[in-house]
């Protein structure tokens, strides 16, 4: 079984143990290599990145861990080549299927399309 690197591992800290099982596996089941960019967020960096114009939301799922986002990598480089997220959204969602989580990908939306961001749906797993 493949592991994440370190960084990737405390990137995931405070995010919900669902999304983390997906991430886990499907970075066991994919051809490439991918780590984790971010996790769970402050809303103080939540602010930072919608004054930036990367997020258009202080809604995110993020704030409450329950969203990831992953870069692919090819040999020791970050690359953000559509086909790469493409290709790594099917092994997250076929991760999430075999253990039976839902799973949103940001490659799906039809506005803001947000190729590494991956969320667990609000229907199913509500803030409290």
């Amino acid at each position: 079984m493949r592991l994440l690197d370190a960084r990737s591992l405390k990137r995931l800290e405070g995010v919900h143990d669902d999304l983390v099982k997906v991430v886990k596996l499907a970075f066991d089941l994919s051809p490439n290599v991918f780590i984790v960019t971010e996790g769970l967020r402050t809303l103080e960096r939540q602010k930072q990145l919608l004054a930036a114009g990367a997020s258009q939301t202080l809604r995110s799922r993020h704030l409450t861990g329950h969203a990831v986002d992953l870069a692919v990598k090819v040999g020791d480089e970050v690359r953000w080549d559509w086909p790469l997220y493409r290709a790594l959204a099917v092994v997250m969602k076929d991760a999430a299927n075999q253990l039976e989580i839902p799973l949103e990908w940001g490659g799906d939306w039809k506005s803001l399309v947000d190729g590494p961001h991956y969320q667990l749906p609000w229907k199913e797993y509500p803030v409290t």
